[in-house]
């Protein structure tokens, strides 16, 4: 049985940020999953990005993953949510401080990029990954921090579990008192033990 982990940078949907990307694809690979980085598209309205990672998350399952799954952090975090609630087959998400609505204090360059600077207040709430939620969304695994002033500040977090639990979807969601946002790895703070948490995560997720 074989499982892929798609890696999604953030970077406010104008860049890609390298501590995010290929240090992350080599941590997944070193859990035995295959595991590569996406440059979606930057600087692109929607639907650019998502379009791009649907054709990446096909092209996971024409090579006969068993299991297709996305990770994304911030912005990509928002990416990931969002390609695991609208793509069919996506096995289960793993969101690190991510970018959650685009109706509520946001990261405001992740919004105006992706929706442009002043967006109708129908884009904002269509492209807010708690209304996007349904029965049929995939496991997820969230983790942020209190401290995070960019992705103001834990309530994008707290309002995708609350629409999670109210569906009846499985997730784990960590909310660690120390760290900004961007942290990466967060190596040297609280924060760094989310990775071992996923890992735990990841485990259970395998096929059987």
């Amino acid at each position: 049985m074989s499982g892929s982990i798609l890696v999604l940078p953030g970077g406010g949907y104008a860049r890609l940020a390298p501590h995010e990307g290929e240090p992350v694809a080599e941590w997944l690979r070193g859990l035995g999953w295959d595991a590569r980085v996406v440059e979606y598209p930057v600087g692109t309205r929607h639907p650019g990005p998502l379009k791009a990672v649907q054709r990446e998350i096909a092209v996971e399952r024409a090579a006969g993953h068993d299991v297709v799954a996305v990770l994304g952090f911030s912005a990509g975090g928002h990416l990931a949510g969002h390609a695991a609630l609208m793509t069919p087959g996506v096995d289960f998400a793993v969101l690190c401080y991510p970018v959650v609505s685009m109706e509520a204090r946001t990261h405001r360059g992740s919004r105006d990029n992706l929706l442009g600077p002043r967006p109708w207040p129908w884009a904002k709430r269509a492209l807010s990954l708690d209304r996007m939620v349904t029965s049929d969304a995939p496991p997820m695994f969230i983790w942020t921090t209190g401290e995070d002033a960019s992705v103001e500040p834990v309530d994008h977090s707290y309002r995708l579990g609350a629409a999670l639990a109210r569906h009846g979807v499985p997730y784990d969601l960590h909310v660690f008192a120390d760290g900004g946002h961007g942290l990466g790895f967060a190596e040297g703070l609280p924060a760094s033990a989310w990775r071992a948490l996923c890992e735990r995560w990841l485990e259970d997720r395998r096929a059987p």
